[in-house]
């Protein structure tokens, strides 16, 4: 079973990397992009066949290490 993790900044908290994929967007040519934000894509292969037992490692190992509670938020998606 495979997870398929995004991490992102929560909404309020600056992200001086998005602003600066913006601005060179811009510079690039490509006119009315309103807003960037960046965050992390994460895959993880798991040993685990059960759904429920891989959703709690998942929750663990995002709440314990992938994300930073406190400015990140997460979701995830299981693959067979």
């Amino acid at each position: 079973m495979k997870a398929q993790i995004k991490v992102t900044l929560k909404q309020g908290v600056l992200d001086p990397q998005g602003k600066a994929i913006q601005s060179a967007l811009g510079a690039l040519g490509f006119d009315g992009i309103d807003d960037v934000r960046q965050g992390k894509f994460i895959e993880v292969e798991l040993a685990e066949t059960d759904e429920a037992k891989a959703r709690e490692t998942v929750d663990r190992m995002c709440r314990d290490l992938l994300a930073n509670m406190v400015i990140e938020n997460y979701t995830y998606e299981l693959v067979n």
